[in-house]
C-alpha cells in the first residue's frame, strides 16, 4: 500500500512538473531531465511511469481533458437557472479562472496548439469545441437563441475567442480575468439570446 501511494505521488508530481515545463518552454524544448528534477524524482522514475516524452504529454493531455469535463459538471450542478446558454457563460468564466490557476489544464491547451507535439496526443481543444457546439445546439432547440442565429458561426466565434483569451493570457493575465469574460459575454449575449431574462454575463 505504501509503495502504491508513493507511486501515485510520484506520478502526480511528474504530471505537474511536465505541465509546467510544456506550458513554459513548449513540447520540443522541454527537457525530461528538468521535468524529473522539478518533480523531485530520478530520471529512472520518470521513465518507469512514462517511457517517452510523447507518453508524458499524452498523460498531461488526458488529465487536462478530465479537468475540463469535471469543470463542466461542477457548473451544471451549481447552476440554478438559465439553461444551456447560461451554462455556456458560466463555463467560460470558470475556464478563464482555471487557465490562470491550473497548470495542467493550461498545459493541455498549450500542447494541443503546439506544432511540435506528436499527432494523436492532442484533444482538449477538440473536446471544448465539441462541447460548445453541442451546448449551443441545445440552446437553439430550447428556444434560447434568437430566430435565425447561425449556430455554427456562433460556436466558432465563442471557441476562437476562448482559445484566443487563453493564448493572450499567457503574457497578460487580464485576458483571462472575470472582468474580460463579463465584457465579452455582455457583447455577445444581446446578439444571440432570444431573451435576457435570467441570463447573466457575469455568470450565475
Amino acid at each position: 500500500m505504501v509503495k502504491q501511494e508513493r507511486a501515485v505521488r510520484t506520478r502526480k508530481a511528474l504530471l505537474t512538473a511536465a505541465a509546467d515545463g510544456f506550458s513554459r518552454a513548449g513540447y520540443g524544448p522541454a527537457s525530461l531531465l528538468d521535468i524529473s528534477r522539478n518533480a523531485g524524482v530520478t530520471s529512472g522514475a520518470l521513465h518507469f511511469h512514462f517511457p517517452t516524452k510523447a507518453a508524458l504529454a499524452s498523460a498531461v493531455m488526458t488529465a487536462a481533458a478530465r479537468r475540463l469535463h469535471e469543470m463542466v459538471e461542477r457548473c451544471e450542478m451549481r447552476m440554478r437557472s438559465g439553461g444551456a446558454l447560461q451554462l455556456l457563460v458560466d463555463v467560460g468564466h470558470e475556464l478563464a479562472l482555471a487557465m490562470r490557476e491550473d497548470t495542467v489544464l493550461r498545459a493541455g491547451f498549450d500542447l494541443d496548439g503546439d506544432p511540435g507535439c506528436p499527432k494523436g496526443v492532442g484533444g482538449v481543444r477538440h473536446l471544448l469545441w465539441g462541447w460548445i457546439s453541442a451546448t449551443l445546439e441545445k440552446a437553439d432547440k430550447a428556444g434560447e437563441l434568437r430566430q435565425g442565429v447561425p449556430v455554427d458561426q456562433v460556436a466558432r466565434a465563442v471557441f476562437a475567442s476562448t482559445v484566443g483569451f487563453q493564448m493572450l493570457g499567457r503574457q497578460d493575465p487580464t485576458w483571462v480575468s472575470r472582468r474580460m469574460q463579463t465584457r465579452f459575454w455582455s457583447l455577445v449575449l444581446p446578439q444571440i439570446a432570444a431573451g435576457r431574462r435570467g441570463l447573466s454575463a457575469a455568470g450565475s
